[in-house]
């Protein structure tokens, strides 16, 4: 028997027994949506779009057990007016974290180490070091009276100290000029009636004080549920109540932004969420005016949305069977379906009216359908889930099993178009056709067509030539950052990250058995044209530490005194 006779005596015994083939149509379609039900998950961890067995995953499920601090991380980024309140922000919404253990596993600040509150002077240079050094001992005098008494009279006792000493021809006021300019912008926006706070570690430090970036760092990782749509978003709502009752950023003299490889994916995830419900929409109101067009009648246009939903529903079952979770990329497969499957059954209901035209008789219409366009429709959807099933073999998972699933629906497309379909139409009667199927309007433009066959043919042929000679300039964007939504505030805090090389994201980690082969390995990339700087362990051992420590040694004996005097006035009172 032909494959065209074996459809027609399908699609005949499917008509035979409408009600049966509905009946369990109907069983298939509730044991797939209880397998969907029950076995389907959903996981939005980006680590699962790609196989395992790939060199640079391994390397990097590697690197994640051998330093779990640096994954799954939600980076809060402070910054505010003065850097004191930038890092008073930081500190109080790291204790504020770290008090939360039902939200959050671990909160540090990278930037505030001990080790870098004792040991941060002999990072400087030997030049930047002496200077600072040189710039504290000549604020001496001045120092030395606000230890004594740290209040608004001691500091305009100490002013006044400095305006004594211009008058008596003993001070130079060269070393005092940015103390001097700061208190006055600060008193003077004061007596304007909009105070602005002023940075005493700017006054001291200079431009030092700017050396490590505009921003502090709040690392947290949170307790991720990747069942949910956004697996770190309970954390991120608990660190927004957090971080909106601290004293700063209420006053808006400080700003925190949540960005990191954990409020990326949720927000990739919530974006393909968004799109997916946007397609599915639109391929709904799209598939309903193709109908419309098509068949016209509602008795075709039920049985074809109920194909239509029996294929989905069956093919989410599949899935939960093959894959068992869905990921960013997989999950897309129900627009795919929707978009292709309802096209077979179109095809068929459209060639169904045009055989009732020529055969009365439904039944015989029906094997006359299957006759003309079973074979059609069966080659269709094998070339289609053919297509799919090429993405399976690749390393890339979340395309993989998108192919899986999808090549499996259209041929469960396929299955429902000849079996349920044929068994609907039984059902639901659709009338009759008195005319010829189409549109007779455009009927005139086959001959017209047919005349300047050639003039079109040239059209298409210099389309085609054209996009050839412009695929040079069609240019491949391997850069992952760009397949986000760059409006969301995870993205636009990365990109003012990238603004500044000392928070640039874009690095590299490499591994290496010891320190010695680690700096072998750091004088070659920095050879290389496109590294611009390269770290190693022995960064954090600071250089010509002898003569620093001399010079530290040696202004700590002369500010010691001064600066550890204990306070020798009383409190300051109203009067």
């Amino acid at each position: 028997m032909s494959l065209s006779r074996l459809l027609v005596s399908w699609v005949d015994l499917c008509r035979r027994h409408a009600v049966i083939v509905v009946l369990a149509g109907l069983a298939l379609g509730a044991l797939g949506g209880l397998l969907a039900a029950t076995k389907l998950g959903v996981s939005t961890d980006t680590d699962l779009l790609f196989s395992d067995r790939l060199p640079w995953r391994q390397r990097a499920i590697e690197i994640n057990k051998l330093m779990p601090q640096f994954h799954d991380l939600l980076v809060m980024v402070v910054d505010g007016k003065t850097p004191e309140a930038a890092d008073a922000t930081a500190a109080e919404l790291a204790a504020a974290i770290g008090k939360d253990t039902t939200h959050f596993r671990s909160v540090r600040r990278p930037d505030a180490l001990d080790f870098f509150k004792t040991e941060g002077l002999l990072f400087l240079d030997q030049d930047e070091l002496q200077a600072l050094l040189d710039r504290t001992i000549d604020a001496q005098p001045f120092l030395g009276q606000l230890a004594a008494d740290p209040s608004a009279r001691g500091l305009f006792a100490a002013l006044g100290l400095v305006a004594m000493g211009v008058q008596q021809g003993q001070a130079n006021l060269d070393s005092f000029a940015p103390a001097l300019t700061g208190f006055h912008e600060a008193m003077a926006a004061a007596l304007a009636g909009h105070a602005a706070p002023m940075s005493w570690s700017k006054l001291l430090g200079g431009g030092l004080a700017d050396k490590g970036g505009p921003y502090r760092f709040v690392l947290a990782q949170p307790r991720l549920d990747y069942g949910a749509l956004q697996p770190g978003g309970g954390a991120t709502e608990q660190a927004r109540a957090i971080i909106a009752n601290l004293p700063f950023v209420k006053s808006g003299d400080a700003r925190v932004r949540i960005t990191g490889q954990v409020a990326l994916a949720d927000e990739e995830f919530a974006t393909v969420a968004q799109g997916a419900l946007t397609g599915t929409i639109a391929s709904a109101i799209l598939v309903t005016i193709w109908l419309a067009l098509a068949v016209h009648s509602w008795r075709l246009i039920i049985p074809i949305l109920l194909v239509l939903v029996l294929g989905l529903v069956t093919t989410t079952g599949y899935a939960a069977l093959a894959v068992g979770t869905l990921n960013l990329v997989s999950v897309a497969f129900a627009v795919l379906f929707v978009g292709i499957a309802v096209d077979f059954a179109i095809q068929f209901c459209v060639r169904y009216r045009e055989a009732r035209l020529h055969h009365p008789d439904p039944a015989e219409a029906l094997r006359a359908t299957a006759q003309a366009c079973g074979s059609q429709i069966l080659v269709a959807a094998a070339a289609t889930a053919s297509g799919f099933l090429a993405f399976v073999p690749t390393a890339f998972a979340g395309v993989a099993e998108l192919g899986e699933i999808a090549g499996a629906g259209m041929l469960i497309a396929f299955f429902c178009t000849i079996t349920l379909l044929p068994a609907l139409l039984t059902l639901f009667r659709p009338r009759g056709e008195t005319a010829e199927v189409g549109f007779a309007w455009a009927a005139p433009l086959d001959g017209v067509i047919q005349r300047i066959r050639l003039p079109v043919l040239g059209v298409f042929a210099a389309l085609a030539i054209l996009g050839v000679a412009l695929l040079p300039r069609l240019i491949f964007d391997s850069d992952p950052l760009h397949t986000k939504n760059p409006n969301t505030e995870a993205m636009r805090t990365l990109y003012d990250l990238m603004d500044n090389p000392l928070t640039n994201p874009y690095s590299a980690e490499v591994l290496a058995p010891n320190a010695e082969a680690a700096d072998a390995l750091a004088k070659k990339l920095r050879a290389l044209p496109l590294v611009s700087n390269v770290i190693t362990v022995t960064n954090f051992v600071p250089s010509d530490q002898k003569d620093k420590l001399a010079a530290i040694a040696d202004a700590a004996s002369l500010l010691q005194a001064t600066l550890s005097a204990p306070a020798s006035t009383s409190p300051p009172t109203p009067k």
